[in-house]
């Protein structure tokens, strides 16, 4: 045997394992990339159903679509009532149904009737109440997304005392909402 004849096996057994080497390179990278472009539309399929929900597309529970009307607070954005008075109280009963809906209780309140902008027809709410330290957020929330629309222009809140008194806070509000019935 010559020494061609001696290295074609060695040849041929070199180009073998390059072409397994590169089928198998090729059977990987493609693998690479299905799992990828798997991963990549989970992701974007993720980002979609949180995007439908976050604006209100979602199906609800019971399976009826609902319009993106529905999810606005429904009534006035100003304070109703004849009269300043009227729409005072109209403020108050607004501030004490969001304080009553959140189980907490309005220790007092007065109508500030002698704001520096009551003639541009706002009114303002000093309100004391007591609330669970959990529901503040929540009684936020409801005053400054209902309607009429308000605004918390003070907040001051107070701890409970470690082993004297229940777990409620005290919370001072200063809300101010705008009277549409301005003379």
């Amino acid at each position: 045997m010559t020494m061609d004849e001696q290295q074609t096996p060695t040849r041929l057994a070199i180009a073998a394992f390059i072409y397994v080497a590169l089928v198998v390179a090729l059977v990987a990278s493609a693998l690479v990339a299905i799992t990828t472009l798997g991963e990549r539309r989970a992701t974007a399929e993720a980002a979609q159903a949180l995007l439908a929900q976050l604006e209100g597309r979602t199906l609800p529970a019971d399976g009826q679509a609902r319009s993106s009307l529905d999810a606005l607070p429904q009534g006035s954005p100003f304070l109703e009532g004849q009269t300043l008075t009227i729409a005072g109280a109209a403020l108050l009963q607004r501030v004490a149904d969001a304080v009553s809906r959140q189980d907490g209780n309005v220790l007092s309140s007065q109508v500030d009737l002698q704001r520096p902008d009551v003639a541009a027809g706002w009114l303002g709410l000093i309100a004391s109440c007591d609330l669970e330290e959990s529901r503040l957020q929540a009684l936020l929330y409801d005053l400054e997304s209902g309607m009429p629309f308000l605004f918390v222009e003070r907040l001051v809140v107070q701890a409970p005392v470690a082993g004297v008194e229940a777990a409620r806070v005290r919370v001072l509000l200063a809300v101010a909402g705008k009277w549409k019935n301005v003379k």
